[in-house]
């Protein structure tokens, strides 16, 4: 039987802060664990648009995209879930009534809110996508806008206690720290992106490993048999069952090789 592995990318694949590359170590490990019949999978909060050919060019056998909204397993999409555009537009207003700023995400691409004052994070995020050739010009008000989840930038002045009651009642608020909180459709999540994943390659739950580093990343724990949080996931580490090394100090190669995933399963 098989062995599963999910991973989250930034902060766990590569460096949250975009600083450098997926760790020649990291790859290492994920060329190993194929040679050895392991299934390797991503699960991340990014649409398909922002997993650029660093991520892909890995050999993943899965790929759950904006935290469970999205799901390819070995090149076929098995499920998608987009909002209604009436709610998209009804979001967008209430986002301005209470002073946030958003990133609205698609799975074809990512849009803004030029009519709000952009704040740092959101402005670098801009800059981040511009500089990597993405079109970061598609604005709320475009005829085709609609989203599959969404980020928010906020600050003191933002009205969160009227904005989050009303979200929940359509997404999940994930709380991301530091006025960032990542907004998924219900019932989406990490969670249930695993579960259709486990089910597609017919792995049970206690074959399967999720490793992580951001609260985002919880979603994952719950639906995976093992969980490990990377030593630089700060905020995750007391809900792991195993904490493995920083990003940059061989981390996944450590996590992987301590739990087997270079080791062919017998039968295999």
């Amino acid at each position: 039987m098989k062995k599963i592995m999910f991973f989250d990318i930034d902060g766990t694949l590569v460096p949250e802060d975009g600083s450098s590359g997926v760790p020649e170590s990291t790859v290492r490990a994920l060329r190993l664990a194929r040679k050895a019949g392991s299934v390797l999978c991503v699960s991340t909060g990014r649409p398909a648009v922002n997993v650029g050919g660093d991520i892909t060019g890995l050999g993943f056998d899965a790929y759950i995209y904006g935290c469970g909204t999205h799901i390819v397993c070995g090149g076929r999409e098995v499920y998608y879930r987009t909002v209604d555009r009436q709610l998209c537009l009804d979001i967008v207003k209430l986002l301005r009534e209470c002073g946030t700023v958003p990133m609205f995400e698609r799975r074809d691409g990512v849009f803004f809110d030029f009519k709000m004052p952009q704040t740092p994070m959101i402005q670098d995020i801009r800059a981040g996508f511009a500089a990597q050739g993405k079109d970061v010009d598609r604005s709320a008000e475009d005829k085709d806008f609609s989203f599959d989840k969404f980020i928010i930038s906020y600050d003191a002045s933002a009205d969160i206690p009227r904005l989050r009651p009303v979200i929940e009642r359509d997404f999940f608020w994930i709380d991301r720290g530091e006025g960032f909180a990542e907004i998924v459709p219900r019932p989406c999540s990490k969670a249930t992106g695993i579960e259709t994943v486990l089910a597609h390659f017919g792995i049970p739950k206690e074959r399967s490993y999720a490793v992580g580093d951001s609260l985002n990343d919880l979603p994952m724990f719950s639906a995976a048999g093992t969980s490990i949080a990377m030593g630089n996931g700060t905020r995750l580490i007391p809900y792991a069952d195993y904490v493995t090394d920083d990003i940059m100090q061989d981390g996944i190669y450590n996590a992987m090789e301590h739990f087997g995933f270079f080791e062919a399963e017998e039968g295999l």
